[in-house]
């Protein structure tokens, strides 16, 4: 959601007063997005997230595969409900198999997939939540792509995600030593207003001529706004 915020997009990030949150990872992630609370526990809830999503280009959602299907939100329907919606899903473990249903976050998946081990001594998280970002970063992508070729070709589109496959191929890839802790990285980082106060964030990567990639404003607070588009 963050990279597409900082390509242009109005990013809604709709969310519940009552889950729980990791304040430091809502810092991070919010970078560019609103952020508003809908019950979906509700009727009036799922009404206002309907209404949202048939104004939408994209939905993108990491619920448990079926969990949005279950409560009204399945492909079909949300195709009838907004025709040419690009929908993306994501998930721990992908939609097949025993583990599909099963909950999970990046260290997680490091440690049952295999990328945690290097072939020595005992498995150990990697210095970073690489599967988190780099699904974030392949989610935006592929939404990237399925806009063009709606536009071009039509349809509604959907594409899948999940912290499982980004780390087989993460782990494809093969490995390199670390850089070290010397390594210089001031010049990536900004200062910017948020509702959290003054925070110090990494800039957006890439460039585009004539349109650079950029956040237009810092995380927001959790449900802050109104569930509405922008005009």
């Amino acid at each position: 959601g963050r990279v597409l915020a900082a390509h242009g997009a109005d990013v809604l990030h709709v969310g519940a007063a009552h889950l729980p949150r990791v304040e430091t990872l809502v810092r991070d992630t919010g970078q560019g997005k609103r952020s508003t609370f809908v019950a979906l526990d509700t009727e009036g809830g799922r009404a206002r997230l309907k209404k949202l999503i048939s104004r939408a280009d994209v939905l993108v959602q990491s619920f448990r595969p079926g969990a949005l299907s279950r409560i009204g939100f399945g492909p079909a329907e949300l195709a009838e409900l907004r025709p040419g919606l690009v929908i993306a899903d994501l998930s721990a473990y992908g939609w097949e198999g025993p583990w599909a249903r099963r909950r999970g976050f990046d260290s997680l998946v490091q440690m049952s997939n295999g990328i945690a081990w290097d072939g020595s001594g005992d498995p150990a998280p990697l210095p970073v939540q690489a599967l988190d970002h780099g699904t974030g970063w392949l989610a935006a992508a592929a939404v990237m792509t399925a806009l063009h070729r709606q536009v071009t070709d039509g349809g509604t589109w959907r594409v899948r995600l999940s912290l499982a496959g980004t780390g087989r191929w993460l782990d494809s890839l093969g490995r390199k030593d670390p850089a070290g802790a010397d390594v210089e990285f001031g010049d990536l980082l900004e200062d910017v207003d948020s509702g959290y106060g003054r925070l110090t964030r990494v800039r957006m990567a890439g460039g585009l001529p004539g349109a650079e990639p950029h956040w237009d404003f810092g995380t927001r607070v959790p449900g802050v706004d109104k569930p509405t588009w922008t005009p």
